[in-house]
């Protein structure tokens, strides 16, 4: 009887996620872009009336990358003015000279200041790129990163989108690199299980809390950050682009996100440590770290994604290993659109629960690396440093 319960209690928990948690797994990407929409539209639109934006792209010893990325900023079809300010945030490979080489009179690179305590590296670069930009009196702000790379017409698209929706905030989520083994094995749960945790239908819906944005590519309108205090509100987070989605919602404004094939990440993982050290990096900043949150998650991803197919090995032919099975063939179902988006076969659908175990012990290694004071190690320094970190 134990074992029918928690087979009965696991198929309800995906029969719920399939109908109730906002159709996150369907990984959908807008039908039509607003900036496409209007019929007959095939003059490109004049620069009057067309809101000034400013690209700001903080960037750390990013060389390898930085120069495609900036080059796709400058590429940019849009018809309003459009600059880029990037912070060169300490680097010693030469970053800021690619990046002035990729785009020639349409970008400014600021050298940044040393980190004060209390912030994150990447947030008090993205300060001081937008206090620059400030100079520019921008009506919106494009927050990108140093190794995303967009299509030509992706900020005509989202300010269009900004402005029919009256979005404060507007992020698309950037398709991550998916060509090795570890990339391919991993990177279709790690968005699939960023939009459970924040389905983008309820993110746009006003009437509820949840919020969220994908750092890489994020449209804020520029009195929507003074109005919340500026950068300085999300000084210290790690996670900082839900942090400035939640901000936003909470004072008032709209947020969307989106998918967008066509907005890319091109900083590669090679193996299954890299992809485990970007996983730790922030998993237990999610918890709060909190011991009671971290034991409270993995009986929870115990009961969701590692009880169906125990139950179903354990207990064949039975009525336990019936609703084991059933339990697993929704998971495997809600898990398919992830890996048809990223091309995957669907065949790996049923290895959800296996990708579950890797999430979950680089989850308990965030919290070991937190409490050793070594949390959120990102490009030479301790974000989270915890209470084993001394000075």
């Amino acid at each position: 009887m134990i074992l029918e319960a928690a087979g009965a209690l696991s198929t309800a928990i995906w029969c719920w996620l399939l109908a109730a948690r906002g159709g996150f797994w369907r990984m959908r990407e807008p039908d039509v872009e607003p900036a496409r929409r209007s019929a007959g539209h095939e003059a490109r639109p004049t620069t009057k009336g067309l809101p000034r934006v400013v690209a700001v792209v903080p960037a750390r010893d990013e060389a390898d990358v930085v120069g495609r990325a900036v080059a796709s900023l400058a590429a940019q079809e849009y018809a309003g003015e459009f600059h880029i300010v990037l912070t060169d945030d300490g680097s010693a490979d030469g970053t800021a000279d690619v990046a002035r080489r990729a785009a020639p009179g349409r970008i400014t690179v600021i050298r940044g200041e040393p980190l004060p305590e209390g912030w994150s590296g990447k947030m008090w670069a993205v300060d001081q790129g937008v206090r620059a930009a400030a100079a520019l009196e921008p009506e919106y702000l494009l927050l990108t990163d140093a190794d995303i790379t967009h299509a030509p017409g992706t900020l005509e698209a989202l300010v269009a989108r900004a402005a029919d929706g009256d979005y404060s905030l507007a992020s698309y989520m950037a398709t991550l690199e998916c060509a090795t083994a570890a990339e391919r094995a991993l990177i279709p749960a790690f968005v699939f299980f960023f939009f459970l945790l924040y389905p983008p239908e309820w993110i746009a819906d006003s009437r509820r809390r949840t919020a969220g944005a994908a750092g890489g590519c994020i449209l804020i309108r520029g009195q929507a950050l003074e109005g919340i205090g500026g950068i300085e509100t999300i000084r210290g987070e790690l996670i900082d682009d839900c942090a400035l989605a939640h901000a936003v919602k909470r004072a008032g404004g709209r947020v969307w996100l989106g998918l967008n094939r066509e907005t890319r990440s091109i900083r590669p993982y090679k193996n299954f440590r890299e992809i485990g050290r970007m996983i730790s990096r922030s998993a237990f900043r999610q918890l709060r770290h909190s011991g009671v949150l971290l034991t409270g998650a993995a009986l929870g991803l115990g009961v969701t994604y590692l009880l169906p197919p125990i139950l179903t090995a354990a207990c064949w032919g039975e009525p336990a290993g019936v609703l084991g099975a059933a339990a697993w063939g929704l998971m495997s179902i809600a898990y398919f659109p992830a890996l048809r988006y990223y091309r995957v076969s669907a065949l790996r659908a049923p290895l959800l629960p296996l990708v579950t175990l890797f999430y979950m012990g680089a989850t308990i290694h965030s919290a070991y690396a937190y409490w050793r004071g070594r949390g959120g190690v990102w490009k030479g320094r301790v974000q989270d440093k915890g209470p084993g970190r001394r000075g």
